[in-house]
């Protein structure tokens, strides 16, 4: 889908533009929305795209949410596209994504725009995600990105720590409640719509590291998340979209002579994650997730020529944002 630059209305555009996306989401569409409107920091539009829900999710929402503007999708788009069409909608400078199963505490974007001011330097933004099945636990804070090609939520499962956690660089954030400069998804081309759904932030975040931008973790900009609300965490399409997409962002992604030296390792990583995963009964969507990661590598590689070519940073600049452990780790630590 090509981006455009703005859409020509009437009115002066607000500052920042929220964008979720709905699919079936019934169960917290309604809380996530309550949340937006309690909202400390007003100068915001909401842009809610709906991706061909199949129950009773958006049914009356112009009545209920006439501030909100619905845009009605016929079939189900995948998050990557959807969000694409939203930020052809968006007239604000930030773009804040918002999963329809995250609820953002009051002061959420008033904290990132305060992070956004005091720290210059940054250009997107990563929310303190809290679980919102288990009261005391952290969902996530902001991704990293280990050098095999398997992401991770940092701190995900883990006890909120006593002291505060710190606001932190870290490799980008998770799109379930994500803060974004609009000129620089632009210029990265949004997401990637190949990918459907899993892992398009980690692409994205990528590639705007390739630009020359860093990410920071705000742990003052909380959000609630339950997390897979629609598709359930362990489920054969969630193992699909994840194992076939992180081979699409390691290919298209890691830069020079990086690319050869972590391809070894990177190939490790997805023969292991076949092996665990046959032991569990997924082997069979594992097989067919790999498959069909290489028979679109002539497509990917053809994207990695373009994105590698518009590379602003040397290959070894990105060292100091890899995890470099020598095992790729679930969920925590920090």
């Amino acid at each position: 889908m090509k981006l455009p630059q703005r859409l020509s209305e009437g009115g002066s555009a607000p500052l920042v533009s929220v964008i979720i996306v709905n699919w079936n989401g019934q169960a917290y569409l309604e809380r996530t929305l309550r949340a937006l409107a309690d909202q400390t920091f007003r100068d915001f539009e909401t842009i809610l795209i709906d991706n061909g829900s199949t129950d009773d999710s958006v049914a009356g929402l112009e009545a209920r949410w006439p501030a909100v503007r619905l845009k009605r999708l016929s079939r189900n788009l995948g998050f990557a596209a959807a969000n694409n069409l939203g930020l052809g909608l968006s007239r604000g400078h930030w773009i804040a994504l918002l999963n329809n199963d995250a609820f953002p505490r009051a002061d959420w974007l008033e904290r990132l725009l305060e992070a956004a001011d005091r720290n210059p330097e940054y250009t997107f933004f990563a929310s303190c995600l809290l679980s919102a099945r288990r009261a005391g636990y952290l969902d996530g804070a902001g991704d990293a990105y280990h050098f095999t090609g398997y992401a991770r939520r940092r701190g995900h499962g883990q006890p909120l720590p006593g002291p505060p956690l710190p606001p932190v660089e870290v490799f980008g954030p998770c799109a379930a409640a994500a803060f974004y400069r609009r000129e620089d998804l632009l210029a990265a081309e949004g997401f990637d719509e190949h990918f459907f759904c899993y892992h398009e932030d980690v692409d994205l975040a990528f590639r705007l590291r390739l630009l020359g931008q860093r990410c920071l973790f705000v742990p003052e900009a909380l959000v609630e998340h339950v997390g897979s609300g629609s598709y359930g965490s362990v489920s054969d399409f969630v193992r699909y979209h994840s194992h076939r997409n992180l081979v699409w962002t390691f290919v298209k992604n890691m830069p020079g002579v990086l690319f050869y030296l972590f391809l070894p390792a990177h190939l490790l990583l997805n023969l292991g994650s076949l092996l665990a995963l046959a032991c569990r009964g997924q082997g069979a969507v594992l097989l067919r997730a790999k498959r069909d990661a290489l028979r679109a590598l002539g497509r990917v590689w053809g994207q990695r020529r373009s994105i590698q070519k518009n590379r602003r940073i040397p290959a070894r600049q990105l060292l100091k944002i890899l995890d470099l452990r020598p095992r790729p780790r679930s969920g925590g630590p920090l």
